[in-house]
C-alpha cells in the first residue's frame, strides 16, 4: 500500500537511526545481534562483512579497539558487541536509541 499526501501537503519524513554491524558469514553472535534488531523494529542494517574485506577489518578495530564481531554502531555511536547490546536491551536502553527521527528539513 502506497501512502500519498493531499496535492499541495507533504508526508513527515521519518527514520530509524542508523545502524551499521561489522560481521563475519560464520559468526553466530552477528546473527544473534542482528536478530535482535530486527525484533525492535530495525529493517535496515548496514552489514559491513570484515571476513571478505580486510581494509573493513583495520577500520573497524580503529574504530572500536576491538578485534572481534559483531561490533555495532547506532547513529554512530559504538554500542560494542553482541552481549553489549542485549544488556543494553535489557536495560531499557535499546529502544530509545532506535527510535524514528524527524529527517532534516
Amino acid at each position: 500500500m502506497t501512502i500519498s499526501a493531499p496535492p499541495g501537503a507533504s508526508l513527515p519524513t521519518t527514520h530509524h537511526a542508523l545502524v551499521t554491524i561489522y560481521t563475519t558469514e560464520t559468526c553466530p553472535y552477528c546473527v544473534r545481534a542482528k536478530a535482535l534488531l530486527k525484533a525492535r523494529g530495525v529493517t535496515a542494517i548496514d552489514e559491513v562483512r570484515v571476513d571478505r574485506d580486510p581494509v573493513a577489518r583495520v577500520t573497524m578495530i580503529e574504530r572500536t579497539g576491538r578485534r572481534t564481531v559483531p561490533q555495532i554502531f547506532i547513529a554512530g555511536a559504538h554500542i560494542g558487541g553482541c552481549d553489549d547490546l542485549i544488556a543494553l536491551d535489557q536495560r531499557g536502553g535499546l529502544l530509545p536509541l532506535l527510535q524514528p527521527q524527524a529527517a532534516p528539513g
